[in-house]
């Protein structure tokens, strides 16, 4: 058995999947990283992704209903003065492995009938250091990039600053993607 075996059919590139060698190049396993194993092959007309739209509309509202996208909930939650925070995390983090759980034991498909799949994940030393980055923006910020629409949306127009900075990051970040230790 190969280490190809392993990989799903369409995650590795065309010139990969004809070659007949058993060795992964650094390129193909990085890609495992990068792209959506479970994308769906369907093709819809554009207007069908209008449903995805008002999903976020009504995610955005809970947000703000429910305080999280509050500066002051997160600085609380940093400073351990308040459980709020850490109650919608929690709480968020059952529900996903939960649901996980759920689609594994009962097969569970997508909406279009396609099997979903997971996929392990190998742990990296530098996901460490990417996380306390990652907390020590939120903390100075206040933001994390999950509600900065929102955030945006109910007029802290001073949370584009936040992101442009993310979407700056995240491309520098790519830019010297291949020569980081991974």
């Amino acid at each position: 058995m190969s280490k190809r075996d392993n990989i799903p059919n369409g995650v590795l590139p065309p010139h990969a999947q004809a070659e007949d060698s058993n060795t992964l190049t650094d390129y193909e396993v990085r890609s495992l990283d990068t792209m959506c194993v479970n994308d769906t092959a369907l093709q819809h007309p554009w207007w069908y992704n209008l449903k995805y739209l008002a999903v976020g509309i009504v995610f955005g509202i809970v947000f703000v209903k429910a305080e999280i996208i509050s500066w002051y909930r997160i600085q609380e939650m940093f400073r351990l003065q308040s459980f709020h925070m850490y109650g919608v995390i929690g709480s968020a983090v059952v529900v996903g492995a939960i649901s996980v759980a759920l689609i594994k034991r009962l097969g569970i498909k997508t909406i279009h009938g396609e099997t979903v799949q997971f996929h392990k994940k190998k742990f990296n030393k530098g996901q460490v250091a990417g996380g306390v980055i990652f907390g020590l923006g939120w903390a100075m910020t206040g933001a994390c990039p999950g509600p900065l629409f929102a955030q945006i949306g109910t007029g802290f127009f001073v949370v584009v600053v936040v992101l442009l900075s993310a979407v700056a990051g995240t491309w520098v970040y790519g830019y010297f993607r291949d020569r980081l230790p991974h």
